[in-house]
């Protein structure tokens, strides 16, 4: 296959609007920064980018996250998922900036793994993360209260995912609890069921769901849904006290879009194609694949298969396409028909990234990222706790490595 032949998903307005090249009056403008934004036509902006990286030198640490734009990945200095790119910022104490090139809730953690000389930068303050948002903690603590008035908070132990806030973190540190990743969220499914009888798992449904039933092989029965949006969320108390599981209404507005249409139809398009899909993807999605894995396992997959083998891949497009042109000897496609970017993380382009060294060049520190020290101490004591987790072996079906 050659770098050519990769297949343009259908650019929706929608999709084209989160890349910038349409306008929508009626939403929100999000965080204007203070000063002069550069355009984004202008031509100088890779050799303004160099210049202020390279004035700063070891001052600055820039991290990428797999799921942004090609512009801003080759500025970093490291590229990664969340929880790999904080690990790598606390493992630079000397960088006095840590540009993260992601989201806030990402930033969040990176400054809550740092010294307190450093500065964590989030280039836009608008980059956030819609499932991260659909957990806040004022309903986490309202939900809470729910479990303690149906008697079982006692035996429930909270599991939150990488992708919530410190508030979610620190909540889930102050209750027993732990946080997970995608690669290691059946190992801590079973650390909290070593601990209690049920666990409590937000905000993303489709992980806990998958990881429960697949991985532990607990029933679909076993889980329930708590609606935030409903009155005790939905729930009854003899509900609550039946669940093993109990899952927060929460998803990735990106992963949560793929259908089994689209596996059964890139199943009629492409004979003998491969179908790898990330684990916050809906369940008959996540079933209906032949692997399944975080953000890591799909590049190691991809990067391990061999040549003339055909790839349809669920997850954001920025990395399938990055996927795609790095290997030219695999027919490499995007699940879906229709273009599925992050918006939020598409937030973090050229210009904000320039407008961010520029501004530390000058002395001035943008868009710091600081979490509470509280809630920063508790958020670490659950991090600690997934830390401490023994290591998750991966397997080719249904793995989360």
């Amino acid at each position: 296959m050659s770098t050519e032949s990769f297949v343009e998903p259908t650019p929706t307005p929608l999709a084209l609007l989160l890349l910038g090249r349409g306008a929508d009056p009626d939403s929100e403008r999000g965080v204007e920064c203070p000063g002069d934004l550069p355009a984004a036509s202008d031509p100088g902006l890779v050799d303004r980018a160099r210049a202020a990286k390279a004035a700063l030198g070891d001052r600055v640490f820039v991290l990428g996250h797999h799921y942004q734009r090609d512009e801003v990945i080759q500025f970093a200095d490291v590229t990664g998922d969340s929880f790999k790119l904080a690990r790598d910022a606390a493992a630079r104490p000397d960088a006095e900036f840590v540009v993260f090139c992601g989201v806030h809730f990402m930033a969040e953690s990176a400054d809550i793994l740092t010294g307190p000389d450093q500065a964590v930068i989030l280039p836009d303050l608008a980059a956030g993360c819609s499932m991260a948002d659909m957990a806040a903690i004022g309903q986490v603590e309202d939900a809470w209260d729910v479990l303690a008035d149906a008697g079982i908070t006692d035996v429930t132990i909270p599991i939150t995912y990488m992708n919530s806030t410190a508030a979610i973190k620190a909540f889930t540190g102050r209750n027993r609890g732990a946080v997970c990743t995608s690669s290691n969220a059946q190992r801590a499914l079973e650390w909290a069921f070593e601990q209690g009888e049920k666990v409590f798992f937000l905000p993303d449904q489709h992980l806990g769901r998958n990881t429960a039933v697949l991985e532990l092989g607990l029933s679909l029965d076993d889980c329930v849904l708590y609606d935030p949006h409903k009155p005790q969320g939905g729930l009854t108390a003899d509900e609550l006290r039946a669940a093993k599981v109990i899952l927060w209404k929460g998803h990735c507005s990106v992963h949560g879009r793929f259908a089994l249409e689209s596996v059964v139809d890139v199943r009629e398009r492409i004979p003998g194609v491969n179908v790898l899909v990330h684990p916050e993807c809906k369940h008959e999605v996540v079933t209906a694949a032949d692997y399944v894995g975080s953000t890591e396992f799909i590049i190691k997959t991809l990067d391990a298969a061999p040549a003339g083998s055909a790839w349809a891949i669920g997850t954001e497009l920025n990395l399938v396409k990055r996927l795609a042109l790095a290997h030219p000897d695999k027919q490499v496609v995007f699940l879906d028909k229709t273009v599925c970017f992050c918006a939020t993380m598409n937030r973090i382009d050229l210009p904000h990234l320039v407008w961010a060294l520029e501004n530390l060049v000058e002395g001035n520190v943008v868009n710091r990222i600081e979490v509470d020290p509280d809630v920063a101490h508790w958020a670490k004591v659950a991090l600690d706790r997934m830390l401490a987790l023994p290591g998750v072996g991966a397997t080719p079906a249904h793995a989360q490595d």
